[in-house]
């Protein structure tokens, strides 16, 4: 298998976002093959935005019984939108019924992929850094997801470790099958799947060698923007953000994992705060049988200007 492209399937769970295709086209633009999941109700709009793009892209109509059968975390049932939980727990589903023991699971706003060193933050040509982060976590027995961090929070002045473990991983999501969890929480749900396998023992790497470019909270319409942000909160005149949009998305991480989670008021709307101290300390734990090569590898990645 070619060392440019990831060795598990890629999925990005979408809704009423198939006049944009952010990921699906920066996916396409690095040569990644990709599934994207959709409610069945969508799969003509997605499939001829396919087709119109050019995408190397594969729509799978999503079995609506994952939203039955989804751990809301909350009392409200069907009555309002259930997140994108379902549809990352049917891609989950998916994966394993292909026979894979990993799978990605990578949100429909991602701009760009970089890759940070020497002290510099260089977008990406191919799907190589995938396949890095994969190999990196196949070495470890006790890591249950790793992932890329925000641009946004690796500074490029700044002297930062290649990675971090026992911390939540947002966003792009490098998945072990066989760990005894699933996606749970109308919201915040990838924070509360963090929490859960830390709790449970495991561990998670955060890489900062390698950088996703999201897109602002409320700026893409569809998706999380149209179905809580935007319908739950207020966007006044003059603000970027509707500044209670995120509020019910917050406590209810706090509600979840009260021990390690409060309530902040951070960049003029409301956040939450968690304290991974407790799992900082976890050490990763070679897998059997793991050599690891002496030297650098850099799986043929080169520094290339182009004009």
């Amino acid at each position: 298998m070619s060392l440019t492209q990831p060795q598990f399937p890629v999925y990005i769970p979408t809704k009423g976002r198939h006049k944009y295709m952010i990921t699906s086209k920066v996916l396409t633009t690095l040569g990644v093959p990709h599934f994207l999941v959709v409610e069945p109700q969508q799969s003509d709009d997605y499939r001829r935005a396919v087709d119109q793009m050019k995408l190397d892209a594969t729509v799978l109509e999503m079995d609506l019984t994952f939203k039955d059968r989804y751990e809301l975390c909350d009392d409200l049932g069907l009555s309002k939108s259930t997140g994108p939980g379902p549809a990352r727990n049917f891609a989950w589903e998916h994966s394993i019924a292909a026979g894979h023991a990993w799978h990605w699971v990578i949100d429909d706003n991602i701009k760009w992929f970089y890759r940070l060193n020497r002290n510099l933050k260089v977008p990406v040509s191919d799907g190589t850094i995938f396949r890095v982060m994969e190999d990196f976590a196949l070495r470890y027995s006790n890591v249950a997801m790793a992932g890329p961090n925000y641009f946004m929070f690796a500074s490029r002045k700044t002297a930062m470790p290649p990675f971090v473990t026992g911390t939540r991983i947002y966003s792009c999501n490098l998945i072990r099958n066989d760990v005894p969890f699933r996606w749970r929480g109308r919201y915040n749900e990838d924070t509360i799947l963090s929490l859960d396998m830390l709790k449970a023992g495991w561990t998670t790497i955060q890489f900062n060698a390698f950088l996703q470019e999201k897109m602002e909270t409320q700026k893409l319409p569809g998706g999380n923007t149209d179905e809580f942000y935007l319908a739950e909160g207020t966007k006044r005149e003059g603000q970027k953000y509707s500044d209670t949009g995120t509020v019910a998305k917050s406590r209810m991480l706090c509600d979840v994992h009260p021990d390690v989670a409060k309530m902040a008021w951070r960049f003029k709307r409301w956040h939450h705060h968690v304290d991974y101290a407790p799992f900082k300390a976890r050490k990763l734990v070679r897998a059997e049988g793991i050599v690891v090569p002496e030297g650098i590898n850099d799986y043929g990645m080169v520094l290339k200007i182009i004009k």
